[in-house]
């Protein structure tokens, strides 16, 4: 029970950091467009394809 003492603490950093990570991705604008790739990948206007 002792390995409480330190999983705990380092669960709740761990957990600190992705909710961190998380604020800082939705401050930069990651997610403003979520329909855009979604609607881009059905269309021709940008090939690919090796001419």
């Amino acid at each position: 029970m002792n390995v409480l003492i330190y999983l705990i603490p380092v669960s709740l950093l761990l957990g600190g950091l992705g909710l961190a990570g998380f604020f800082w991705a939705l401050r930069k604008g990651q997610f403003d467009d979520p329909d855009g790739d979604s609607r881009r990948i059905l269309t021709d206007e940008h090939d690919d394809r090796p001419g």
